[in-house]
């Protein structure tokens, strides 16, 4: 119940601070994810599946899961890049690892879009991290949870990963 309270505090804690920073106008998405398994297994896991669709090959018939670039990764941080396959849009990605007390390995990804005052993206930012997640086989690990909205997340209700 703890874990509970503290992830809604600090969902709406980052939603309210996206509606204040004064930045400028990208769509943007937050993610938390919690995993029962060591945050190494979990940073080797979302690094190879970035490095894996480095190339168009994924890319081919339908979807976004290709064009990821890796840009630099620490056990605690990771920092990538993704380009649509109609080269239209770019995201920044970073991922934050952190080791909780109770074996849970908890990761913030992040995702902003590099387009500016460009509020709808039929949920691109959220899937191309969501993407990586599943595709890396993620979702399947012991004590898997995730949690986003809408006010940290744009379009997060309604993305289509299967297209995005």
């Amino acid at each position: 119940m703890q874990t509970r309270t503290l992830l809604l505090t600090l969902t709406l804690t980052l939603g309210f601070s996206l509606m204040t920073t004064g930045e400028p106008l990208h769509a943007q998405c937050r993610v938390i994810w919690l995993f029962g398994i060591p945050c190494q297994d979990v940073f080797v896991s979302l690094v190879n599946q970035i490095k894996a669709w480095r190339g168009m090959s994924g890319c081919l018939t339908v979807g976004q899961r290709c064009l990821y670039e890796l840009v630099s990764a620490t056990p605690f941080h990771i920092v990538a890049k993704h380009t649509s396959r109609q080269w239209t849009s770019k995201q920044d990605l970073t991922f934050h690892l952190v080791a909780t007390e109770e074996s849970v390995c908890r990761v913030t990804g992040y995702s902003i879009s590099k387009a500016w005052a460009r509020l709808e993206d039929n949920g691109t930012t959220y899937c191309t991290l969501y993407n990586l997640v599943e595709g890396s086989g993620l979702v399947d690990a012991e004590g898997y949870k995730m949690y986003t909205n809408e006010w940290i997340c744009l379009e997060y209700s309604t993305a289509n990963c299967t297209i995005y």
